[in-house]
């Protein structure tokens, strides 16, 4: 619409729709309670732009009229209007107010005789909808107009405040906004596995025409399907999480929020957005046809949704959308437990698989004893299928069960983080001669800093009421591995894992009062102002040593 052209042609408009009030003759009540609402109505109506999306916000049982007119000089054209419902259903109409040629806005050159507009005013005049829907799909209306007419329309919301957006062209020779959806727009599903979806489609044509500014984008989540992108991110956004404009799909920067996690890896841009009601998807693979969901839960029904995206103007177009159950997860493969057989476990943290372990109670009361290797470890044991014990593994754990001759009791060890853990387990009787040794009230190692010299560092730790053997190790390491040592360290190793230069001492010692049973150590021949790694390893009657917490100390640079 040209805005020049505009505002000379707006008054010829606003008096031919004043002319309704000359062109009918004495009406009835009703007809002329209509002609007032039609006039009312054309009055308060916002422009509607030529060949630019709107976004339109609708307050609930509030209509909002827009409308627009051809350019003079053009007697027919045809033009299109497009309406993307973002939420719930509205309603929409398109309403013409129609006049004979000869009307003022269209007066032939050198017709301004005063008297010839006012016998155009008193010709009939006629307002008539042509188009009218109702849902939240997105519709597109296609028209000829006539330069003696006037198009109004009208938008409604009776669910809640919403927001639509609508596209008018009456360009219909220089290409779409939108990208272009091929004649068969469904989405196929080629492969299903237990967390892997396979999907294809069709390429649209605008991938051929503009492939450098198309690009494909998916869409997945758990309840349902959605008929625009528009559609898709408000109501992920009215589930508590806010997304990126709809072009972060595309790969242009933004801040993430702290629910969301961004992946980008091999030219894809994965967003994937975590709330209380679910998880949604959002990957973008540029211009294939294919491609691999992976990551899914099994024996979960996820809906699939593609848009094709114009990453120039943000307009999308969205492919028919499907959904798809993947395969429950077979079985877990179960290991059997052996009295007193210790099972050293590796859990892999990405898959989030539980590895189960079974024994065979000989016995009416049966030990279990878990020793924390790395990571974090989530155990739940069931006897006869109910459940006895559910917990989050800390370091060294005894669980002491009481039941009946040849209950059987199940194991279940989950990480419970995306790196690797591992875990050793042993069952046996509660008799059974104890895998571990007596352990103190507390394995952390303590350092005093009062006794820190430059050339040494004093430490202490607990012991118990059983002679046991105590071995200290030593380690030089640089500022920037303190955290990794800490954390990454296996605490299952013992010192057979250690360099022999690292080895500082043993020794054997014990108190029969818990409260006295204390050593301390002086570890002298160090470097000043350098960071050590201390570690001490407890040795039991059977062999397998227990690792106290690691403790890393500086020695002063100056003394």
């Amino acid at each position: 619409l040209k805005m020049s052209w505009f505002w000379l042609y707006l008054p010829l408009h606003l008096l031919t729709v004043t002319s309704l009030c000359h062109s009918i003759k004495a009406p009835t009540s009703s007809s002329q309670q209509s002609f007032k609402t039609n006039l009312f109505n054309f009055y308060h109506s916002l422009i509607l732009a030529d060949g630019k999306e709107t976004t339109v916000h609708l307050l609930k049982d509030i209509p909002k009229r827009y409308y627009f007119v051809l350019e003079e000089g053009r007697v027919l054209a045809p033009f299109s209007i497009t309406v993307t419902p973002c939420d719930v259903p509205i309603e929409w109409s398109i309403l013409v107010y129609k006049s004979p040629p000869g009307f003022p806005g269209k007066a032939t050159p050198g017709d301004h005789d005063t008297q010839e507009i006012s016998k155009s005013q008193k010709a009939p005049s006629m307002v008539s909808t042509i188009f009218n829907y109702k849902g939240n799909s997105v519709e597109t209306y296609m028209g000829m107009s006539s330069h003696s007419a006037l198009y109004l329309l009208e938008f409604l919301s009776t669910e809640r405040d919403t927001h639509i957006t609508v596209y008018l062209t009456t360009d219909t020779t220089s290409g779409h906004l939108y990208p272009e959806l091929p004649t068969d727009p469904r989405i196929d599903v080629v492969g299903i596995g237990h967390t892997t979806v396979t999907l294809t489609w069709k390429h649209s044509p605008s991938v051929l025409q503009h492939r450098d500014s198309i690009q494909y984008c998916l869409l997945v989540n758990e309840k349902h399907n959605y008929k625009s992108l528009c559609a898709a991110e408000t109501a992920t956004r009215s589930s508590g999480m806010k997304l990126p404009p709809t072009l972060a799909l595309s790969l242009s920067p933004y801040l993430l929020e702290p629910q969301q996690v961004m992946i980008l890896s091999n030219s894809e841009l994965s967003i994937i957005n975590k709330a209380s009601s679910g998880e949604v998807r959002q990957v973008c693979m540029g211009t294939r046809n294919t491609y691999t969901v992976p990551n899914l839960s099994p024996s979960t029904q996820y809906y699939f949704d593609v848009f094709i995206v114009n990453l120039l103007t943000n307009a999308s177009a969205a492919y028919t959308g499907t959904f798809a159950r993947t395969l429950e997860e077979p079985e877990p493969k179960v290991t059997e437990l052996k009295d007193g057989k210790v099972v050293h476990v590796v859990l892999d943290g990405k898959k989030q698989k539980f590895y189960s372990l079974q024994y065979q109670a000989r016995h009416k009361k049966i030990h279990f004893t878990f020793q924390l290797c790395r990571g974090q470890i989530r155990v739940h044991i069931t006897r006869n299928g109910k459940t006895v014990a559910s917990e989050n593994l800390s370091g060294l754990r005894y669980l002491s069960l009481k039941g009946k001759l040849l209950d059987t009791y199940v194991v279940q060890l989950r990480s419970t983080e995306e790196s690797n853990s591992s875990v050793k387990v042993q069952a046996s009787p509660h008799f059974h001669k104890p895998l571990f040794p007596l352990l103190p009230e507390s394995l952390k190692i303590k350092s005093f800093s009062k006794l820190r010299t430059c050339r040494s560092v004093t430490i202490a730790w607990l012991g118990t009421q059983e002679e046991s053997k105590y071995c200290v190790y030593r380690k030089r390491i640089e500022e920037d591995q303190i955290w990794g040592e800490l954390h990454s360290a296996d605490r299952c190793s013992g010192p057979e894992s250690r360099h022999k230069s690292e080895k500082v001492l043993c020794k054997y010692f014990y108190d029969l009062n818990p409260q006295r049973a204390v050593t301390t150590e002086t570890i002298k021949g160090l470097e000043a102002g350098t960071f050590y790694l201390f570690d001490v390893y407890l040795f039991g009657p059977s062999g397998i040593p227990v690792r106290y917490h690691s403790k890393v100390v500086k020695t002063r640079k100056k003394c």
